[in-house]
């Protein structure tokens, strides 16, 4: 069991969750409001994407990860700040032609996924460690691509979270570590429940957590109402754990949950178990990274 644990708030997510929730966090403004919520409520990590502003749809725009920061910043919030570098290999395939890429689509190159870590230098950036069916979108990240990315991710000196879909994920997430591609200590997110990757179940995060390499550093997380079983879970396989409004929108049956709301629900199950949850200075002293000045 983890008696000390790390907690990351994922605030918003790319998913279709606007229009599905009555406040999901779209404008740069509440995206970072949201991330001090979380912050107040107790998470030591919070995992940020960004929204086009006039549609709610996921965005990769460099102005509006900057805007996100500075206002984290300007704001004096101590919160490890983790951006997503997910963005820019979605792929649907056409409706007249299977080939070609139809409406949704948005593919791009290593360097432009990694735009606003290049200029931004977060504390963490996600890596997510290969392709996956997203229900009817197939996303891409191909090895070729990821070893570029974690190259240059390793030269920010940015520390990737490997987020692993599945079993074919973590094995090449474990190959850029052997590879030296990955500084030391590695970190890990084994995300559970998406469609069509692996399912939300304690015999799926144990079998992917007994694939880890020593060392690791680990966090897992399930979506939508195995949000808070996960959690439970991943302290006792001696895990870290994500919640937040991109993973899930209720915080019971019918009702919906703020990402205040969701940390401050996982810090309690965390200290019934008998465990803390760790500051952001405590997380950076676990994950190696660099004390904020």
């Amino acid at each position: 069991m983890n008696h000390e644990v790390i907690v990351t708030c994922a605030v918003t997510g790319a998913g279709d969750t606007v229009g599905r929730h009555p406040a999901i966090p779209v404008t740069p403004a509440e995206i970072a409001e949201a991330a001090i919520e979380a912050a107040k409520a107790g998470a030591t990590v919070a995992h940020i994407h960004v929204r086009d502003p006039e549609t709610g749809k996921g965005a990769r725009d460099v102005a509006l990860y900057r805007e996100v920061v500075e206002r984290l910043r300007e704001a004096g919030s101590d919160v490890i700040v983790n951006l997503t570098a997910g963005m820019g290999g979605d792929w649907v395939p056409g409706e007249d032609d299977v080939r070609a890429g139809g409406p949704g689509t948005d593919m791009v190159g290593p360097e432009e996924r990694l735009a606003h870590v290049i200029e931004l230098r977060p504390e963490i950036c996600s890596l997510d460690c290969g392709s996956l069916n997203f229900d009817e979108t197939v996303y891409i990240s191909t090895p070729a691509y990821l070893r570029e990315m974690a190259r240059r991710i390793q030269e920010l000196g940015v520390k990737p979270e490997l987020e692993v879909f599945e079993l074919g994920h973590l094995r090449f997430a474990n190959q850029l570590v052997a590879e030296g591609l990955i500084d030391a200590p590695p970190l890990y997110q084994i995300c559970l429940g998406i469609p069509w990757g692996a399912p939300a179940e304690t015999r799926t995060m144990m079998a992917m957590r007994d694939m880890l390499p020593e060392g690791a550093i680990w966090a897992g997380f399930g979506i939508s109402r195995m949000q808070m079983p996960m959690v439970a879970q991943a302290v006792l396989l001696d895990g870290n754990v994500r919640v937040g409004l991109e993973d899930n929108l209720y915080l019971d049956r019918g009702v919906f949950a703020s990402n205040g709301d969701l940390v401050a629900r996982a810090v309690e199950i965390i200290s019934r178990m008998g465990a803390r949850v760790l500051s952001p200075d405590e997380g950076r002293e676990k994950l190696g990274l660099a004390k904020r000045a």
